[in-house]
């Protein structure tokens, strides 16, 4: 589990509300500080494996499949005793392309054969986000960005490899936007936030209607 506050940029947010990003996403974490907003982290593991399996037995989309999991973490969070009055922000994010679920590379072999796979071709990241309180999704919503990766030469895909290191892992694409992999493209199409894993736009839409944030 972590518990931490972001400190500095507690700012936009007012007082009289309770504000939990429940996840461990750096990136996540750094979009919603960046805003301007006053949140704590807190997170508590679910089986990833199991919710997408479920998901696939019963013909889910991978929109689906990834508000189930953002749902999963903002709800376990949101349960907990000291937590019923706050809003929980529960997010995750699934890659598919031509039909195929693509997930975090466990190993640099693994990254490689996946952008082998997603070269030339154009894919999609569905970007759930949703907002807990007491235990219940009180709003969601999906983003699905797409995303067209260039026909880079092999060489190029050694040397970008060899410069992000571990980085690449962290990603369900195996590439940071914010980073080299930015190289990767010749086209992209949606929401900056989306693509990193956090919608915001339409998430502070929300917040300002349930007053967490000022309009």
């Amino acid at each position: 589990m972590i518990d931490s506050s972001t400190g500095e940029y507690e700012v936009l947010t007012p007082p009289c509300f309770s504000l939990v990003l429940a996840s461990g996403s750096s990136a996540r974490q750094a979009l919603l500080r960046d805003s301007g907003i006053a949140f704590t982290v807190r997170t508590q593991a679910i089986d990833e494996s199991l919710h997408k399996e479920e998901g696939r037995q019963t013909g889910e989309s991978a929109a689906s499949v990834a508000l189930r999991l953002a749902a999963a973490k903002a709800q376990v969070v949101s349960r907990e005793a000291d937590q019923h009055n706050a809003f929980v922000i529960g997010a995750d994010q699934m890659l598919s392309c031509e039909g195929e679920w693509f997930d975090k590379p466990g190993s640099r072999q693994s990254a490689r054969a996946q952008l082998c796979r997603l070269r030339g071709k154009t894919h999609f990241l569905h970007s759930a986000v949703v907002l807990c309180r007491r235990g219940e999704v009180v709003w969601s919503h999906v983003e699905e960005p797409n995303l067209e990766m260039r026909d880079f030469s092999d060489a190029f895909l050694d040397a970008y490899l060899e410069a992000e290191g571990e980085a690449c892992l962290a990603s369900v694409g195996a590439y940071r936007l914010e980073g080299p992999g930015i190289q990767l493209f010749s086209r992209i199409e949606g929401e900056y936030s989306a693509i990193l894993g956090l919608p915001l736009l339409p998430l502070f839409e929300e917040l300002r209607s349930q007053g967490v944030l000022p309009g």
